[in-house]
């Protein structure tokens, strides 16, 4: 199953979502117009879930696709239906999920079908790779995968399952899939790794800053302020260091960065206007930062902790 390197995380699109854990309002219009786009510029691999928007992120995908099914590789979730209620990975869920997300996608067959953040008692789960196997076997899915919290979770997901393909964060600021040997195991096994936040939330294109306001419904809004300023921070070093400046030239040296590492099949910023999706096409065609900008990254990251650990009660 080839891919393009780079993708397109259709997170953002479902719209604003219960407990804002998007990135708040959207336009459907410009979410089509970016989905159009996409396929002008090359991207075929599309990654959502029937959690995102409650399932609004795959209907816009399903609408947009039409002809282009056939061309297109869609990766979507089970497990998490919507954010306000509890996961159900039950095998009866996962099937019924699965339909759910045929129907709204407007096809008969998903390419992949992740499971959603599940804990390791799923993955050890016989029941579970049952339905995946009947699933298979059926034509609904062509494989399936594990979108993990984490990167050990991904490396639970290869190690209790053998999971064909994990999805994970990786970025210049998140470099765990490198020190936790998750990307080695990924290697040993040949399995595939898609690259989940490859932009650190918008942070490493270096256009946020303190004066930044997030919208209503963002996500970001959120976060506790020292973290914020942190990434704020570690994007303005980071860029300097592989000589970046913010806007499309981080963007693309983020990029970039991820797909300097073999065992990246592809990597998914989230997408919500048209050019964002040319600016992020445009680095596949750069290709990998030189060796010595991405070692410049990884020293960095040796040197300090780009995550702020929650304060604690006494």
């Amino acid at each position: 199953m080839m891919v393009s390197e780079i993708g397109f995380g259709a997170w953002g699109i479902g719209g604003r979502t219960a407990g804002d854990t998007s990135y708040g309002d959207t336009d459907d219009c410009q979410s089509l117009e970016a989905l159009y786009k996409a396929f002008d510029c090359g991207v075929t691999f599309f990654d959502t879930s029937s959690a995102y928007g409650g399932g609004h992120s795959e209907a816009l995908i399903g609408k947009a696709l039409g002809s282009a099914r056939h061309k297109s590789v869609i990766a979507t979730k089970a497990g998490y239906e919507d954010w306000t209620r509890p996961p159900d990975f039950s095998a009866a869920a996962i099937r019924l999920s699965t339909e759910r997300s045929l129907q709204r996608l407007q096809t008969d067959y998903l390419d992949v079908l992740q499971l959603h953040n599940p804990p390791s008692e799923v993955l050890a789960s016989e029941e579970v790779r049952q339905m995946i196997s009947q699933l298979i076997a059926e034509g609904k899915i062509r494989t399936w995968g594990v979108s993990a919290k984490s990167p050990s979770g991904a490396l639970e997901a290869l190690r209790i399952a053998d999971a064909p393909i994990v999805q994970a964060n990786f970025n210049m600021m998140d470099v765990r899939a490198v020190t936790s040997g998750l990307f080695d195991e990924i290697a040993t096994r040949g399995a595939a790794f898609i690259a989940r936040t490859p932009l650190c939330f918008g942070f490493l294109s270096g256009t946020i800053d303190r004066l930044t306001v997030f919208p209503a419904g963002d996500h970001r809004g959120a976060w506790p302020r020292p973290q914020l300023e942190n990434w704020i921070d570690g994007a303005r070093d980071l860029l300097s260091a592989v000589s970046a400046a913010p806007a499309q030239e981080g963007v693309l040296s983020a990029l970039r960065f991820c797909l300097s590492f073999a065992p990246v099949s592809t990597a998914i910023p989230g997408v919500l206007r048209a050019s964002e999706v040319e600016t992020n096409a445009r680095a596949s065609e750069m290709g990998p930062l030189p060796a010595v900008a991405v070692e410049a990254v990884l020293a960095i990251n040796r040197q300090r902790d780009f995550f702020v650990a929650p304060a604690r009660a006494p």
